[in-house]
């Protein structure tokens, strides 16, 4: 029997009842200064213990009687810094159990990303083995809108628990029910449209692209708030890709649990908004499929159909993201809300060119991108635009049908995927974002596994879009 589903969010702050530890932050270079007007107790301690203020840095100095009477935090030099989105993070993960309260060292543009930051090192996905999780809690600081923070540490890691839970677990049925549970918690309201009804619903890329499973395909649609801009943001939710008939070698295989990333991210994303009362029209669209192999799986060659009308040659099976994308960005313009965000781990070439940690996106509308690039800054989410290349828009048109999935020849594929999307999109402002969803390694509060990928710039981003 599988083990309860765990979607709970539950990163934390200490209790602020707590007696905390007092935390000082020092940066390299600074100690000596710091113990200058110490005892000579806590300074031989720090000495011995060998605390330089080197980035990641953590001691506990003890009473006389052994027990906690302060603790340090290495904060590093700018230049190590760069190489880092959470300064803190480092640290906080070093520390033992207990609560601790920061008390100096933080400059006060940080406190608030660092403050996240060490909540995020909470995170561990512990489903399906015991794992110790972080008992280093942080009392929040004054002055922080600590409910803001929460929320958007819980939707990172409801975006970090769904990837990393395998297929096997998380098929489009047990998406749909992540879906759910998290309509339910926010008032949303929420319609699913199943298996041979996506064809009488007009849905027939979603439907051939999951026809082959015995999991039933199925588009997800999520509606709350009744005032301020439409947003409605479209997620990938292919469960697992096998490739289809143009099967995948096994190396390529072993991560596709993952290959619903976007889906993972957008209800992380949309957690967030409705967690801060985010004032829009918030629409979520999720194609939910698992690319099989079967007698009846869609074959290269093939000629199919679109909602928009639009007919689709077939180069190969395992480009099947942008045809689930295609429908459900139909849809989403037939609302013709005032922007429309799909975020999807659609192809390898973007990988190759940015590498995990960038998420690329295409966007033409300048006052999206100039307010996306200043949140993602803000927000330590780094983003990297690439181009709608017009050009190109021939590489997508194979002749024999109106749009070929997969142009041969390996050249610009991210672009090309981009393009392709953008067919289905009408006049609203749009964004596309072909996100990894997974950190290879671990990093300070970034751990090894699925990942929210510029979810915090477009949290910000859309916040700044309802204010006006």
């Amino acid at each position: 029997m599988s083990p309860e589903r765990p979607f709970v969010m539950s990163v934390a702050f200490a209790d602020p009842d707590t007696d905390p530890v007092p935390l000082h932050v020092i940066e390299q270079g600074e100690v000596d200064d710091w113990l200058s007007d110490k005892p000579p107790s806590v300074s031989k301690w720090v000495t011995a213990n060998g605390f330089t203020g080197a980035l990641g840095q953590a001691i506990v100095v003890p009473d006389g009687e052994g027990a906690p009477l302060l603790a340090l935090a290495g904060y590093g030099t700018p230049k190590t810094r760069k190489r880092m989105r959470f300064y803190l993070a480092a640290a906080a993960a070093r520390l033992p159990g207990g609560a601790y309260r920061i008390t100096s060292g933080i400059p006060e543009d940080r406190l608030e990303r660092e403050t996240l930051g060490w909540l995020l090192t909470g995170y561990r996905f512990d489903r399906y083995a015991t794992a110790r999780g972080m008992e280093a809690r942080l009392v929040p600081p004054e002055n922080l809108d600590v409910q803001r923070l929460l929320a958007i540490a819980e939707g990172e890691a409801l975006t970090r628990d769904l990837i990393n839970t395998p297929s096997n677990d998380m098929g489009p049925s047990e998406l749909e029910e992540a879906a759910r549970d998290l309509s339910v918690r926010h008032g949303a309201s929420v319609s699913v449209v199943h298996g041979e009804d996506l064809l009488a619903g007009n849905y027939p890329l979603i439907h051939t692209v999951g026809r082959a499973s015995d999991r039933a395909p199925r588009l997800i649609d999520i509606r709350w708030g009744d005032s301020g801009p439409a947003v409605t943001l479209v997620g990938k939710g292919v469960c697992f890709d096998t490739g289809g008939l143009n099967l995948k070698p096994g190396g390529s295989m072993a991560l596709m649990k993952k290959d619903m990333g976007g889906a993972a991210n957008v209800l992380g994303l949309a957690h967030m908004l409705m967690a801060t009362a985010t004032g829009i029209r918030l629409r979520v669209l999720i194609p939910a499929v698992e690319n099989s192999v079967s007698g009846n799986a869609f074959r290269p060659g093939d000629i199919l159909p679109s909602r928009k009308g639009l007919t689709v040659e077939i180069n190969n099976t395992d480009a099947e993201g942008r045809l689930v994308l295609a429908d459900a960005l139909t849809l989403a313009q037939e609302d013709d809300p005032d922007l429309i965000v799909s975020m999807a781990t659609l192809t390898g070439a973007a990988r190759v060119a940015v590498g995990p940690d960038l998420a690329p996106y295409y966007c033409d509308d300048a006052d999206f991108v100039r307010q996306l690039e200043s949140s993602a800054q803000a927000t330590d989410d780094p983003v990297w635009r690439m181009p709608f290349h017009d050009p190109y828009e021939a590489m997508i048109e194979p002749g024999i049908a109106d749009l070929d999935n997969a142009p041969k020849g390996g050249f610009a594929g991210s672009i090309t995927a981009a393009l392709f999307l953008r067919r289905f999109v009408g006049d609203s402002t749009y964004a596309h974002f072909d996100v990894y969803g997974w950190n290879p390694t671990d990093a300070p509060a970034r751990s090894k596994g699925g990942a929210g990928q510029a979810i915090r710039a477009l949290l910000d981003t859309i916040g700044q879009m309802a204010n006006g």
